[in-house]
């Protein structure tokens, strides 16, 4: 699904020609990690007055690399603390965010922010019965690593 509404998973075809999308006052509640599959000449999305929740709902615009305008305003995601910062560093092809212009100064503070996360960094969880993996070992005296002859 290409956004995904509680009602229904339906999304779109290959749409290479489509660069501007207006979706508004939908119920619209997370954006598929595939839209840019679909949709791979977007330049302006606009989600007005949708059901977008959290940040993790704003995955799916990562990957829209032609992106410039973006519009999520009225929907819930714009009250979280930090979601101009986020939506900065994951998208970095925009160029307006809420019909905004995005300053230098915030893509710097955005980096700050969020420059240090990577995905695999932000999750990290163990489940019981997974291997446990072990780092290099330190040398032993003499500088031996460990081996054995």
């Amino acid at each position: 699904a290409v956004v995904s509404t509680q009602s229904t998973g339906d999304g779109f075809p290959l749409l290479s020609r489509l660069a501007m999308l207006l979706i508004n006052n939908n119920k619209i509640c997370k954006i598929a990690e595939d839209l840019y599959a679909s949709l791979p000449n977007l330049e302006t999305l606009v989600l007005t007055g949708n059901a977008l929740e959290d940040l993790s709902d704003l995955e799916g615009l990562e990957k829209l690399s032609k992106l410039q305008y973006l519009s999520l305003m009225r929907n819930p995601v714009t009250t979280k603390p930090k979601y101009r910062f986020y939506v900065i560093h994951h998208c970095p092809s925009v160029r307006v965010l809420d019909y905004k212009k995005i300053k230098q100064v915030e893509r710097q503070s955005a980096a700050k922010m969020f420059g240090g996360m990577k995905k695999a960094d932000k999750i990290k969880t163990f489940t019981p019965g997974d291997a446990i993996k072990k780092g290099p070992t330190a040398p032993g005296p003499g500088g031996d690593q460990g081996s054995h002859r």
